[in-house]
């Protein structure tokens, strides 16, 4: 069933806002360098620990108690059909054919890649 459609995201995540003054750190994931700022949030998604950028955090992010937050907007997402790297608010991160495309914007912006396993354990597909 090909094509791109909305998810919810059932799992939480423990999370820490880098709220201090700091010109940030970059570090080395998902293909890449990726850059964290000030505001930025730290995640840990079940051992897999990285940055999101503030504003987007804001944006999807919910508090479920301190410390811990669920992503309460859907996402759009679609399995990639062939390898390729995608820009990210961070850096950019490189997927295989059979990973998740997601983005938090139904027009494909503020996007990130996902492997097949953990999305399908993370994610619920939206019916209509």
């Amino acid at each position: 069933m090909a094509g791109r459609f909305q998810y919810l995201k059932r799992t939480t995540v423990i999370a820490v806002q880098l709220a201090l003054e700091t010109d940030g750190f970059t570090y080395r994931k998902w293909g890449g360098a990726q850059h964290c700022k000030a505001g930025d949030w730290i995640v840990n998604n079940h051992g897999d620990v990285y940055t999101v950028d503030a504003e987007s955090f804001a944006h999807t992010y919910r508090k479920v108690r301190d410390g811990v937050y669920r992503k309460g907007t859907p996402v759009w997402a679609e399995v990639a059909s062939a390898a390729g790297r995608i820009p990210t608010k961070e850096g950019f991160t490189e997927y295989r054919a059979g990973d998740y495309l997601v983005s938090n914007g139904p027009d494909g912006q503020d996007a990130y890649a996902i492997g097949a396993a953990a999305f399908e354990a993370q994610y619920e597909r939206v019916v209509d």
